[in-house]
């Protein structure tokens, strides 16, 4: 009888051949077989790592999966389907050590860190010899694609499977330092819901296909769920980056410019200002850069009101990742799209034209052309469900203190307030942030009257609208979330209650001026 063979389990890493060990690479060429694992679709991503050192006239068993994504009419459902799978795929690697050959079965990363080797093992181990030769996981892979530390110090992380509930993932992230998150594909709808929940996607990020040519970076929160393959990552350091991170970023290798066949330019950035609610408020200039694109990037709220049009990518996000979305758009025109990054109201007023433009001013960005296309502005939108509060000099302001300091919100607030302007207010509260409207009021006040008007304009433009014309004295924060934008009136803004409503203005005449005008009366 011959000498049973050995069943080597070799870890390839996580995607790039030349990050194969040298010992996995000894074993590789010298196996007399070659084991690896695909789906039905017969491409097997070990194979491809392993097949610079395989050599020529080496037999290959190829274990092709029953089932992955799909439907089975298996007795056993899918587990009895894959269980069946696993049994019969033993045997067949059984059959070859028996005579005395060496089996190398392949497995990407690391045998026995979520690898289909494990189930092998536990089947062929007890009747032949074994031996595993770990592989670089993606996990590591993933943060050195990062470019930042994944934990220090006494820090805990956690690796979680993105097959779990969205309940148990936002008590689990909650609940550590730092995560990796696995098993995405369509797991990433449930996995980004339990970061945001957990209040950790600000901080998270996007690694697909680590140390491959394929290899994206990007924002947790800027990534397109129906772009997300099953070998991708999510991960959320421990300390705070230190090192600008390369969002949006691929492997050089892999970076490859789409020209116009006519122009030879490459893609471009539009960004585009759908007005503040109403359909009619969209400009026909943005309708047809709308229509134009190949690809839609935004904030989920504001792609939603954009029609779909069959073969248009649409690429939406949490509404905190403007550098990352603006980076993403960037890579997409880069690489030949047409992207248009949608905004509500205006693109340039507290908005992702600021954003996009600040990202291209990134050397790697240089070629990328960017437009920016006017649109409806919420003040302006608001003013006119009213009068004319904004008739005379005025400013806007971002009560958010999310990208500035409330100190700086402040003294703005307060300078305005002693040049006597009307002031719109934007983003005045959220779900986190109640106590600013507050503040803002006790801040003017010491510069206002109490009986200046203070228009409160909610949802103008959507199905919810509603407008209300108080005084800065009786402004009540209760009353303002963050779909709410408040016009804060001047010395010479007047409401006249008429029988059709308030009236708001603000006299662009100003002073003596205004009383020469009206005769000294």
């Amino acid at each position: 009888m011959s000498v049973p063979g050995k069943l080597w389990g070799v870890g390839l890493g996580p995607g790039d051949p030349e990050l194969v060990t040298v010992k996995a690479a000894k074993v590789i060429e010298a196996a007399d077989v070659i084991a690896f694992h695909s789906a039905r679709h017969g491409r097997s991503i070990s194979r491809r790592i392993a097949a610079p050192y395989m050599r020529h006239g080496q037999l290959e068993e190829h274990l092709v999966y029953p089932v992955t994504t799909e439907t089975t009419d298996h007795p056993g459902g899918y587990q009895g389907a894959i269980d069946q799978f696993y049994e019969q795929a033993a045997e067949r690697l059984a059959g070859h050590l028996a005579a005395g050959r060496s089996v190398a079965l392949l497995a990407a990363g690391d045998p026995l860190f979520y690898s289909s080797y494990m189930h092998m093992h536990r089947r062929l181990a007890d009747r032949f010899e074994a031996e595993i030769i770990p592989g670089i996981t993606s996990v590591s892979a993933a943060s050195a694609a990062l470019g930042t530390p994944l934990v220090e110090g006494e820090q805990v992380l956690t690796v979680l499977p993105g097959t779990m509930s969205v309940d148990e993932l936002t008590r689990r992230l909650r609940a550590t330092d730092a995560a990796a998150i696995m098993k995405l594909g369509r797991t990433y709808p449930g996995v980004r819901q339990a970061l945001s929940d957990s209040g950790r996607l600000s901080g998270a990020y996007y690694v697909e296909r680590a140390s491959s040519t394929e290899q994206r970076v990007l924002h947790a929160g800027a990534v397109d769920d129906a772009e997300v393959p099953y070998f991708s990552i999510a991960l959320v350091p421990g300390p705070e980056p230190t090192t600008p991170l390369p969002h949006a970023t691929t492997n050089p290798a892999a970076r490859q410019r789409v020209h116009d066949a006519t122009t030879g330019l490459v893609g471009e950035v539009v960004v585009v200002g759908l007005g503040p609610g109403a359909p009619e408020w969209t400009t026909d200039e943005v309708r047809a850069a709308l229509a134009d694109a190949t690809d839609l990037v935004g904030y989920t709220t504001y792609l939603n009101r954009v029609p779909h049009r069959p073969g248009q990518r649409r690429h939406a996000s949490d509404n905190r990742v403007e550098s990352e979305r603006a980076a993403m758009a960037l890579d997409l025109a880069e690489r030949g799209a047409r992207v248009a990054v949608v905004s509500s109201g205006d693109p340039g007023v507290f908005a992702m034209a600021a954003a996009v433009l600040e990202e291209s001013a990134d050397p790697r960005w240089r070629e990328v052309p960017v437009r920016v296309l006017p649109g409806l502005t919420a003040a302006n939108a608001v003013a006119s469900r009213v009068g004319a509060p904004l008739g005379h000099d005025y400013a806007m302001i971002s009560l958010s203190d999310r990208l500035k300091p409330w100190e700086v919100v402040a003294q703005r607030l307060s300078a305005v307030a002693a040049a006597d302007m009307a002031i719109a207010i934007y983003n005045p509260a959220s779900s986190q942030r109640t106590w600013q409207v507050g503040a803002m009021r006790d801040l003017l006040l010491e510069h206002r009257k109490p009986e200046t008007p203070v228009v409160i304009g909610r949802d103008v433009g959507g199905p919810a609208e509603s407008v209300r014309v108080v005084t800065l004295g009786d402004l009540d924060p209760a009353e303002v979330d963050m779909r709410t934008l408040l016009i804060i009136g001047a010395s010479t803004t007047t409401a006249l209650v008429t029988d059709a409503g308030t009236r708001v203005y603000t006299s662009r005449r100003y002073g003596d001026a205004r009383d020469a005008a009206s005769g000294g009366a």
